[in-house]
């Protein structure tokens, strides 16, 4: 899940030729712009999706932002009936401002943030109606889809990244639980073969501390 209205790319091959479009060239340390402009006219679905993320800028902070499965999923019921769904993690607390000069403003705002209170999210699924993609996560489903308020998910505490919590799992998009499997998104077969890769990767390497150490975050 991401906190941007729409995917970038609709193929891990676009995602590639974008990562390299995008190297920052060593006499500038920017961008080429010939190369971004070529690539945005091979890729206009990406040149459109980037339109549309320019319109929503992010908020100040995590506890603020909107986290969305970009990608489409199918709920399948008892009949074999697939409806396609995706869904949005919605804020319902305004972020506490990040203080200035850290690369960790954001987690070190989050976790004060939630030393004071619980933080919750509405999950909300948009269901969707014949004829909206289920293949290409660059585009979006029109604002007048059916919704479904599926709960809340409350955050009432924060832990340091070590064994036995977030560390050592494989987000994997591809392990679903029974009642709902993927779509036919190229993204997700190349999203579970990326994370698997990283996953043998990281658990092979020396574990460092992590950046971030709860216990030490001050008030």
């Amino acid at each position: 899940m991401l906190n941007l209205p729409v995917f970038p790319d609709n193929s891990a091959q676009g995602f590639y030729d974008r990562l390299f479009a995008q190297k920052a060239v060593p006499t500038t340390g920017q961008p080429d712009p010939a190369a971004m402009s070529a690539f945005l006219a091979a890729h206009p679905e990406t040149a459109a999706a980037m339109a549309l993320i320019k319109k929503h800028p992010p908020t100040p902070g995590f506890a603020d932002s909107s986290f969305s499965s970009l990608m489409t999923f199918f709920f399948v019921n008892d009949a074999g009936v697939r409806t396609p769904v995706r869904w949005s993690f919605v804020p319902q607390q305004q972020a506490l401002p990040p203080r200035t000069g850290g690369k960790n403003d954001l987690f070190d705002a989050l976790i004060r943030q939630i030393r004071s209170g619980p933080l919750q999210w509405r999950l909300i699924l948009t269901v969707g109606a014949p004829g909206d993609p289920t293949a290409d996560a660059t585009l979006p489903w029109p604002s007048d889809r059916r919704t479904v308020d599926a709960g809340v998910l409350t955050l009432t505490g924060v832990e340091t990244d070590k064994a036995g919590n977030a560390r050592d799992i494989n987000f994997d998009p591809l392990v679903l639980p029974d009642g709902i499997e993927p779509s036919e998104d190229p993204l997700f077969s190349a999203r579970s073969a990326a994370y698997a890769a990283s996953y043998r990767a990281r658990t092979g390497e020396p574990k460092t501390p992590p950046a971030v150490q709860v216990d030490k975050v001050k008030e």
